[in-house]
């Protein structure tokens, strides 16, 4: 395992600024070190986390099973990861393993049956659960026959509190306690004597903020990235050559495909390798995390209309039995390259895309050409060229949406956006 301060040894590739992930050791009962629950730094010398949500926590796994490294972070211990309802539920993957990470259920998720069902489906996979901050009365009791580990806050919670949270948590024998934010000798005591399994706080060690040189990634590969594994047929040479030409995105599948925490059976020394052991699903869950905890370098407001747009053309093309995953990657790029300032067929012919894609996208032609436009006209409300698009019906032989499925799926693509993007 290499050792922390050897991560940023001479000879490393030429680095755009730094990438951190704080972590803060957990202890059992004989003081041994157990785990290290992983936090989002925004700079090294963030002693608290600056923000939450869907950003932080993606940026959290991809920076530890990438930049940085799962052996390095953690050595032999596990790690404990804060996830929003996004990852819970499956709207984002996971792309890792359940060997080495548990994930942690945070106490401002609203428990209702979407979360307990896809807690129970992770639970099913192997994953360990943790519910964060447990306290009375929010609904978060739902998990508790799911969890394998039960944290409570001894700084906040009242001294009755804790103990009836104690006393309640032993009704389930295979939960683990972990007494946090313990900030006193006092504090520590009386954890010691509830019978706590684990401890986390000041009081023990404060946390630690990791720092490596940050790769600088071409976006415009990354965006070639996504569109090749939209297609669930892409062969693994197109894939192969396009990672091998950017440094980064070499470093960081080979670093994925090493990771202990993917679990997979052999060591990888190459992209060919990382790519065949990996596959085209794992590699598109890598890739979308890499897009999300890289959407602070965009204009969020344009970004939210780039992802929009896809996900509208894919609502609308799979409510017309057209390819939804083509659909999304025609509006996607048609987006990107307005962004970029570009015309679709500047960017087309530096992507591999199929020849239906690439009509689409330079031409118009075809039933996904039809679909972009009537897209982009609604967008713009263009009200007479949405209602040509209706009457020309987009797709041959197939039905036009009705006015109804197309605001749903404008507003369906609206709420998915909202999420990912106002966390």
């Amino acid at each position: 395992m290499p050792a922390l301060e050897d991560i940023t040894a001479s000879g490393a590739p030429a680095v755009s600024g730094a990438v951190h992930v704080g972590r803060q050791a957990m202890y059992d009962r004989e003081g041994a070190l157990v785990a290290y629950e992983l936090l989002f730094r925004r700079d090294a010398d963030a002693l608290e986390a600056t923000e939450s949500g869907v950003y932080a926590t993606s940026k959290v796994i991809v920076t530890a099973m990438t930049e940085i490294g799962i052996d390095a972070l953690v050595g032999d211990a596990r790690c404990f990861v804060n996830l929003t309802r996004e990852f819970l539920v499956g709207e984002l993957p996971l792309p890792f393993d359940h060997h080495r990470v548990v994930l942690e259920v945070l106490e401002t998720i609203t428990i209702d049956d979407q979360v307990v069902a896809g807690v129970a489906a992770l639970v099913e996979q192997g994953y360990p659960i943790a519910l964060d901050d447990f306290v009375l009365g929010t609904g978060h009791e739902r998990l508790l026959e799911l969890a394998s580990y039960v944290k409570i806050d001894l700084l906040e919670t009242p001294p009755e509190m804790v103990v009836a949270l104690v006393e309640l948590c032993r009704r389930y024998p295979r939960l683990r306690l972990v007494a946090e934010r313990l900030e006193t000798a006092e504090h520590f005591r009386v954890a010691t004597e509830l019978g706590f399994d684990l401890f986390q706080g000041y009081y023990l060690s404060r946390p630690q903020v990791i720092s490596v040189p940050a790769l600088s990634s071409s976006r415009l590969r990354r965006v070639e990235l996504l569109a090749l594994l939209a297609d669930p047929k892409v062969s693994e040479w197109p894939v192969v050559t396009l990672v091998t030409a950017d440094p980064a995105l070499s470093m960081r599948l080979l670093a994925a495909a090493n990771a202990h925490a993917l679990g997979l059976p052999v060591k990888v020394s190459s992209v060919h390798d990382a790519v065949s052991l990996l596959g085209v699903e794992r590699l598109r869950d890598w890739a979308t995390l890499l897009l999300v905890s890289d959407l602070e370098d965009g204009d969020e407001e344009r970004l939210s209309a780039v992802v929009t747009r896809a996900r509208m053309c894919q609502n609308m093309a799979e409510r017309m039995h057209l390819a939804g995953e083509a659909a999304f990657t025609v509006g996607l790029l048609s987006a990107i390259a307005e962004m970029l300032d570009q015309t679709p067929d500047e960017l087309a012919p530096r992507l591999s895309l199929n020849a239906e894609v690439t009509d689409a996208l330079v031409t118009g032609a075809g039933p996904l050409g039809e679909l972009l436009s009537f897209v982009i006209s609604y967008e713009s409300s263009d009200l007479p060229a949405i209602v040509a698009g209706a009457e020309s019906e987009p797709g041959t032989g197939t039905a036009a949406p009705s006015e109804s499925e197309v605001t749903r799926s404008y507003r369906e693509a609206v709420d998915w956006s909202t999420w990912l993007f106002e966390q």
